[in-house]
């Protein structure tokens, strides 16, 4: 089983391995929007990481969990279990086009938002539960901005 320290320890790391991976790109690539995008979309991960690094905070000084019951440690390893959600880092030697790279980061994104709708309904504290689906619209939006530079 999955504990709440667990969850908001993979959504930190979500959070961290987004920001590195679009800071990463933005250093390699040579167009200014692109890398303005990028950038923007590193900033956006570091405050997302660092919201739930403050609900680690909070959980750690109460020392009791906001989620009640642990999540089935099947239903959520079969979700870490792709691509994505598994924190593994592009190789951009196997990268062939900036679009290419652009849709992998919508898959990120994508996955981002598909964990944290699932771990929303189990969030008891209404103003977390706010926050966390303020960072699922965000997520959209990142989507939204990766497609209309992917497919510019």
């Amino acid at each position: 089983m999955f504990s709440e320290r667990e969850i908001l320890e993979i959504a930190i790391r979500m959070e961290k391995n987004g920001e590195h991976e679009y800071r990463r790109a933005a250093g390699e690539l040579s167009d200014q929007t692109l890398v303005e995008s990028l950038e923007w979309m590193a900033d956006e991960e570091r405050e997302h990481g660092n919201f739930f690094s403050g609900l680690l905070e909070e959980l750690e000084a109460r020392a009791k969990s906001h989620f009640g019951e642990e999540l089935d440690a099947a239903f959520l390893k079969d979700l870490i279990g792709g691509s994505s959600l598994s924190l593994k880092t592009v190789d951009f030697n196997d990268v062939e086009s900036v679009a290419e790279l652009l849709k992998i980061y919508i898959g990120f994104e994508e996955d981002s938002i598909l964990f944290y709708e699932m771990i929303t309904p189990m969030i008891d504290n209404l103003d977390t539960r706010f926050q966390v689906e303020r960072i699922v619209t965000e997520e959209r939006g990142h989507v939204k901005r990766l497609k209309e530079l992917a497919y510019a």
